[in-house]
This record gives structure tokens, sequence and C-alpha cells, in this order.
């Protein structure tokens, strides 16, 4: 497999995607290195001043003013897209009702779905620019039998965002560039700093913009006043109480800490049942699950193989991957059946799925099966 996407005419259109951060700066000025027309493009998303947000947190008025501090040192023009109401509705709302729902949204992968490479490659193409260049750690291939774009991990391991993009078709794929997917992290600031850039040594931003303290539980309580569940029952696996909970949108599957039970031994979050507004309990040894139910699956190749296939699968960030069979099924669904049971499959968490390094599609956890 080919691992170089098409090459760009020497006089090529470009929207650098500018996050404020080390990553896309130096994506953004290997683009100008290389004699394209770079415009530059940062997204507001969120109004985070007054908070600690515009400290350093994602998309921060600081990250917004960085953007701008590097275009102006690569002497490219630069424009911040409004899309706080686009984010609110497609990123935001969906973390809200998740959390109510029992289950542990995923922020990152619904703004790079419906945020970085929908709107904002709209309007790229809008002044006529040939692709959208991101910082994101993966790459982009060939596919040797097809000739169509396919998406593969990044080289640096540790930084590898292709989780992230398992959403992204052919024709997004086709229409955008990751600079910096074939380098390592220490590479990046190296170059950013041999170029002077201002973000060379920026502390990467780990937390949401919309929640700034990292209480997730009380951004709920904030953004749906009286619809966050009152304090109920927490259940052993046989349905023993076993203790009390504040609400269920304060706990996530696999979680030990804050369950402030006095069992004689560790448990963790093995369910929340929001309908019964209950949290479920177990020892390590039982959380494991055998397969998982998926919804809004889809594949990098644009449709679904006829037939089940072998993949490494991958149910968060940062989890290794185990193998399983991947089955599609109609409407956009799919069942997971693990190898050896997984611990910690999450509703809400997509599940993407690889061979080698090649990514081959994900969905969203519907269910967990035990």
């Amino acid at each position: 497999m080919s691992t170089l996407p098409s090459p760009l005419p020497g006089d090529a259109l470009v929207v650098a995607a500018l996050s404020g951060g080390v990553d896309s700066a130096v994506a953004a000025a290997r683009l100008v290195a290389a004699g394209h027309r770079v415009v530059g493009m940062t997204m507001r998303l969120h109004d985070a001043r007054g908070t600690v947000a515009g400290a350093g947190r994602c998309c921060g008025p600081r990250d917004i003013d960085d953007a701008r501090a590097v275009c102006r040192h690569l002497n490219i023009p630069f424009y911040v897209i409004d899309l706080e109401e686009d984010f609110r509705a497609a990123v935001v709302e969906d973390f809200v009702e998740a959390y109510l729902a029992g289950e542990t949204p995923n922020p990152c992968v619904r703004c790079n779905q419906h945020i970085k490479f929908t709107p904002l490659l709209e309007r790229a193409r809008a002044i006529g620019a040939d692709v959208l260049v991101t910082g994101h750690y993966a790459r982009i291939g060939s596919d040797p039998n097809s000739g169509a774009p396919t998406l593969l991990t990044g080289a640096d391991a540790a930084k590898d965002q292709s989780y992230f993009l398992f959403d992204l078709g052919p024709a997004q794929l086709a229409a955008a560039r990751f600079p910096v997917g074939a380098l390592d992290k220490r590479e990046v600031r190296a170059r950013a700093r041999s170029l002077g850039l201002a973000t060379a040594d920026k502390p990467e931003s780990q937390e949401l913009c919309f929640v700034p303290d990292g209480d997730h539980a009380r951004v709920v309580e904030q953004l749906r006043p009286g619809a966050a569940p009152g304090p109920g029952e927490i259940v052993d696996d046989e349905g023993q109480v076993v203790g009390r909970h504040e609400g269920v949108h304060h706990y996530t599957v696999g979680q030990r800490r804050g369950l402030a039970l006095a069992l004689g031994s560790r448990v963790y979050v093995r369910s929340i049942d929001a309908t019964h507004n209950r949290v479920v309990v177990a020892p390590r040894e039982r959380l494991g699950a055998c397969g998982a139910r998926l919804a809004a699956t889809s594949w990098v190749a644009g449709t679904p193989p006829p037939a089940p296939v072998r993949a490494r699968v991958r149910v968060r960030h940062r989890h290794a991957g185990a193998g399983a069979c991947v089955v599609p099924q109609g409407g956009g669904r799919a069942e997971l059946r693990f190898d050896e049971p997984v611990e910690a499959v999450t509703p809400g968490q997509a599940a993407v799925f690889y061979d080698g390094e090649r990514v081959l599609g994900g969905g969203w956890i519907e269910e967990a099966l035990a």
C-alpha cells in the first residue's frame, strides 16, 4: 500500500486549519515551504473568556491569538471562522445527552466528524482551495487495488490520532493532508523551533474547552438544569444494594475512584442503568465484555464489507486494541465479537477497526455484550 497521497500542484491553494498548537503550525509551515498558496483558518468553537479555559485549554482565546501569530510569522492570510453554534449543536448537546443517558461521550471524535471536516472543509472549498491541511498525527495512503485514499495510523504510535478520524470517507480523505503524520512529536517541536514559531514549546491542551474545570457532571447540570438525575442506588452485579450515588451522570464504566463504598475489596463501575437510575459495580475480573453492538457505523472505503472481517479494535483512544470479528449489519449497525473479553467497553465511546496500520472504519458503542 502506498503511503503517499496524490501530490499537489505547486500553485495549489491550501487551507491550513490552525488550532493554535505546534502541530498545526508546523503542518502549515511545511506547505508554505513547499511553495503552495496557504490560507490559515482557525475555529471559534466556544466562548471561554473569563474561565480557566482561556489559559491554554483547547480552543480558548489564547489559541486564536497563537494561530494568528503563526500566520503573521509565515506571512499568510488568517481568518477566524465562527462555528460556535455548530459546535454547540453537534458536540456540546451530544455530550450532555450522552451523560444523561448513562453513556460516556467522546466529544473529540464528534468535533472531528461534524466540525473540522464538514463546515471547515466547506469553507475551504468555497474559496477554491484544493485541500484542507490539519496537524493530526495520521497519514493518508492509496489502496493499491482501487487507488482510493485510505486512512493510516500516524508514524508516532504514542501520538497517533487516527482513532478520532475513523468517520472520514474517500471524498474527505481526497481533500485532506496531514503533513506531520509521518513525524514524531520531538521532530515536530524541533522543526517549529528551527522555524522560529511561537508555539514551538507550547504545552498540549488536554481538557475540553467547555469543561473548564474538568467537572463534566457540573457542566451537565448547568446546561440541563432540572434534567440531571438525582440520587439513586449503587448495586452489585447480583442486584444487591451496596450504596448510594448522587446521579448517574457522575460515573463512567470502569471507574473506581469516587464510589465511596466500603465493601472490603475493590469494585468498579460495570454498567450504568439510566432508566432505573442505578450504577452497577463489580470486581475487576467481571468487567470484561465478549462483544458489543454498534450504531452509526462507517467505513473508510465508503461501503461496508460484504462479509464479517477480522480486525484489531480499539474501544477508546488509549486502548491498545483487541482482536475481534466485525459483523456488518443493516442500517449502519455492526456487532463486535472479541477473541478474549475486553474491559470497560463503554456505551457512548467509539470502537475503531484496524487492519495493521490501516483504518477500516468504526462505530459508536451502544451496548456491551456479556
